[in-house]
């Protein structure tokens, strides 16, 4: 059963946690990607639960259910804003696996860098790499390139009906999830729930800040799991150099490579995904 939490952290900013419970030891926390959402986490934290293990996926701060506040979108005071809710869920007694996808996973990064006895082991999902002053020349042309498309006005079924044609082999909990990353109005147009702004905000974040000056701090068993795009050799091999570049500086580094895959691994391949974290903690 999943059970909804609103959990105060800095400043005052309310985050939302979906909370599944288990017997077994350590939690998890699941932290999603830029623009996306905890209920994304919603098929992999079942087969933890499954398990015996308790989860806790959260909205970080602008994104899914929890407050946009007016300011905060940086990796660093995500990081921050998880080691708060840590706190306030009394998480260090349980000991803390920390899955992070995507932008999420620079997060679990400076997180675990920061707060080493928080963290029991560390899960990066297609991310926790992420250097983009290292792929674009400029700012400017990594602001010009990873702007997020103006989709405010479109229906909501037009976007139900582009992922799924996108992503056949996602559930439809996983669609739907995907659909919640914005705001549907009464009328069946959508809206951002993180605006744009917000959203360029933590890419100047990543751009500035990448998370490779952090791995020298991490002690704890580092699980690597990359997404090979399907019919991009070029574009796999440079995901392959890079996160083998990662596990090199990572004192206790794992690769699991997932060939063919989509970014969103915990969509795609949940089961999977699943396994491979609780092997994590076996």
């Amino acid at each position: 059963m999943c059970v909804d939490l609103s959990v105060t952290v800095g400043d005052g900013v309310r985050l939302h946690v979906r909370q599944r419970e288990g017997a077994r030891r350590p939690a998890f926390l699941l932290v999603h990607g830029l623009a996306s959402n905890a209920r994304l986490w919603d098929d992999v934290a079942a087969e933890l639960s499954v398990a015996g293990f308790p989860s806790y996926a959260v909205d970080l701060r602008g994104h899914g259910d929890s407050d946009l506040p007016a300011a905060g979108f940086d990796t660093a005071t995500a990081a921050a804003d998880l080691a708060a809710l840590a706190t306030a869920l009394h998480l260090r007694e349980q000991g803390l696996v920390v899955v992070g996808q995507s932008w999420g996973g620079n997060v679990a990064v400076r997180l675990a860098a920061e707060h080493p006895a928080l963290v029991t082991a560390l899960a990066l999902v297609d991310g926790g790499w992420i250097d983009l002053a290292a792929e674009f020349d400029s700012w400017e042309a990594c602001a010009a390139a990873l702007r997020p498309p103006d989709l405010d006005g479109r229906r909501a079924d037009d976007v139900r009906a582009h992922l799924r044609h996108a992503h056949p082999d996602w559930s439809d909990a996983a669609i739907e999830a995907t659909v919640a990353n914005l705001r549907v109005a009464p009328d069946g147009t959508v809206t951002r729930r993180l605006p744009v702004p917000q959203h360029m905000s933590i890419v100047r974040s990543m751009f500035d800040d990448p998370p490779q000056r952090f791995y020298p701090a991490l002690a704890m068993p580092v699980l690597l799991l990359p997404a090979l795009p399907a019919g991009q050799p070029d574009r796999a091999a440079r995901v392959r150099s890079r996160v083998q570049a990662a596990a090199r500086a990572l004192p206790r580094a794992t690769i699991r490579e997932y060939p063919d895959s989509d970014h969103d691994l915990h969509a795609q391949h949940p089961e999977r995904l699943a396994a491979d974290l609780l092997e994590l903690v076996r």
